[in-house]
């Protein structure tokens, strides 16, 4: 039987509401029985406008959450899997109940001018605070300026209107979450701009014990996302990537059920690109992305992740 009422938590910016929105959605569909209410909290990471590496990286965006959950206020979580650390494990005694299907991968660029990435001139001033889209930025356009930008995207669009940057990058999953496709000047493609690890994935987090809400939102997974979570999250914790490791890449299931990760680590100034990109065949998922992540190590990962502060 479904549970009566399931209790959400989850970020509180407008991007995190709209996507626990899909999946009240979603849950409205298969259980329509089922209620659901929203606690939402406000992370550190949220909070903070400075370098993410000076409150925990990437879980300042999860701990509140997390807390949330195993302090019984809450029964469910919804995370984008890009902001999980996947160099630690998940909080003990919770679990990931569903990882639902993957929306775009990809990046976009805002330009109030209408020009593509290719056409700005030198010097134009790109808002992110993102290593991974500086670093390959810093290798494949390095006459463009990177300036530290942070918040929301419509925070951050606002700040482009205000002239802090001459354009943006943001992520087109993001931008159809909260409705703005429109402002989108250019879709960069993977090759240009690859995505962060679990780009466009929500992941359904519970408590380990609750197998009759496991029961009642599992069915909410998709299995191609499943696979390339785990390949993903796995090449990120052999390699050990912390929040300001320039790791990018993607795991993707082909139509014949074929599972490929394709993966890059860079230097911070974008002058060292390390490449992997290997087949699944009989490997299950976990062994792809530790397969890919031993590649890239022999290269010489190890190094360049080491050699930059966090």
């Amino acid at each position: 039987m479904p549970v009566d009422l399931i209790r959400i938590v989850s970020r509180d910016s407008p991007m995190a509401l709209a996507q626990v929105e899909r999946v009240r959605a979603e849950l409205a569909t298969l259980h329509p029985g089922t209620e659901t209410t929203v606690l939402p909290v406000k992370t550190t990471g949220d909070k903070w406008m400075g370098d993410l590496s000076q409150v925990e990286g990437k879980g300042a965006f999860t701990k509140e959450v997390d807390a949330a959950l195993l302090a019984g206020e809450a029964d469910l979580a919804v995370h984008c899997v890009k902001d999980i650390p996947a160099d630690r494990p998940l909080p003990a005694g919770t679990m990931f109940a569903a990882f639902l299907k993957r929306d775009d991968i990809r990046d976009a660029l805002i330009h109030p001018g209408g020009l593509t990435l290719d056409q700005l001139p030198a010097g134009t001033r790109i808002g992110t605070s993102s290593v991974r889209r500086i670093a390959q930025l810093a290798a494949s356009h390095p006459h463009l300026e990177c300036v530290p930008i942070r918040g929301n995207a419509n925070r951050r669009m606002e700040k482009l209107a205000n002239g802090d940057a001459d354009a943006l990058l943001l992520a087109v999953a993001g931008l159809e979450r909260i409705g703005r496709t429109d402002v989108i000047t250019e879709i960069l493609s993977t090759e240009t701009m690859m995505p962060p690890i679990g780009a466009g994935v929500l992941a359904l987090q519970c408590r380990e014990g609750d197998t009759e809400l496991i029961d009642t939102v599992s069915p909410l997974g998709d299995p191609d996302a499943y696979r390339e979570t785990q390949a993903e999250r796995m090449l990120l914790h052999v390699l050990q990537g912390h929040c300001n490791s320039p790791i990018a890449g993607f795991a993707r299931v082909e139509r014949g059920g074929e599972l490929s990760l394709r993966a890059c680590v860079f230097s911070a100034d974008g002058k060292t690109v390390l490449n992997a990109h290997e087949w699944a065949g009989r490997l299950d998922p976990a062994t792809l992305g530790t397969s890919v992540a031993v590649a890239l190590l022999r290269q010489g990962a190890r190094d360049v992740i080491d050699s930059i502060a966090h």
